[in-house]
């Protein structure tokens, strides 16, 4: 098995992307296979540069092929709002019912419902070389909190084409359909295809 850091120690995070993994030649690790390794200040503008910032802290302190996603919420009658700042939203809210209820409520009267999930994977092979892969699911935001599956806010979220919300799907529709996935997918493909695994030195 070949083996590629993940950086990310978020549970959910983890079992989507790994999920994709199953039956390939690579196995995924996590900053659980680790010890005191933090996550490093994120201070991009924008979801690529964040990814990058973890994906090369993450090959500086291991040695092997990183790769780490920035993932957030968009809402487009809000100027993309939280966008990059969506965790931070979240952490500032005390905690995740707070800030889906302050989100509803900013947008219950706002005549453009629409919003989107983004995420950017970045996979840093060296420390001159970086990759990003990038995934965006449309959708709209619902008028009140919607099942309690998934994570942060797939309660509110409905993506186009569906009648459920990310947080009323089973695991494999959702992960057939998000903005990780999407994104996921990319990077799969580029790791069967074009990676050369023995190229980097462990």
């Amino acid at each position: 098995m070949r083996k590629i850091f993940f950086f990310s120690n978020n549970k959910n995070k983890i079992s989507e992307v790994t999920d994709f993994f199953k039956k390939t030649k690579f196995n995924i690790l996590n900053l659980n296979n680790f010890s005191n390794i933090k996550m490093p200040h994120e201070t991009g503008v924008s979801f690529e540069e964040n990814a990058k910032i973890k994906s090369l802290c993450g090959f500086q302190k291991t040695n092997y092929p990183c790769f780490a996603d920035d993932s957030g919420f968009c809402i487009r009658g809000l100027k993309n709002f939280p966008g990059i700042k969506s965790k931070r939203f979240i952490e500032e809210n005390d905690g995740l019912t707070n800030a889906l209820k302050m989100i509803l409520n900013k947008t219950k009267h706002l005549s453009n419902n629409k919003a989107f999930f983004e995420t950017s994977i970045s996979f840093t092979l060296n420390k001159h070389t970086s990759i990003t892969f990038n995934g965006t699911i449309d959708g709209i935001i619902t008028k009140e909190l919607r099942g309690n599956k998934g994570f942060g806010y797939d309660p509110i979220f409905i993506p186009n084409g569906h009648k459920k919300t990310f947080a009323e799907m089973e695991f494999k529709e959702k992960n057939k359909t998000s903005h990780r996935s999407i994104a996921i997918m990319k990077f799969k493909k580029y790791l069967l295809n074009s990676f050369d695994y023995n190229s980097i030195s462990i």
